[in-house]
């Protein structure tokens, strides 16, 4: 139960940080050129994809067909 309960909150984490526009609708600073804004959605591209791929792996069966 504690594992579907960590996986949630993997799976609502991106969610509220995309939501919370305000807190990085800015323009620096600047991470190679690119403001703020852009680099840190990028960002949570890839950490959403972490956030995804950790809350499945907690959330499958053991010994199912791989």
């Amino acid at each position: 139960m504690a594992r579907k309960a960590v996986a949630g909150v993997l799976l609502v984490v991106p969610f509220t940080v995309y939501l919370a526009v305000p807190t990085y609708a800015k323009d620096g600073p600047h991470l190679t050129g690119f403001p703020f804004f852009y680099w840190w959605q990028l960002l949570w591209v890839v950490l959403t994809a972490v956030c995804i791929g950790s809350a499945h792996l907690l959330t499958r069966k053991r010994g199912a067909a791989k």
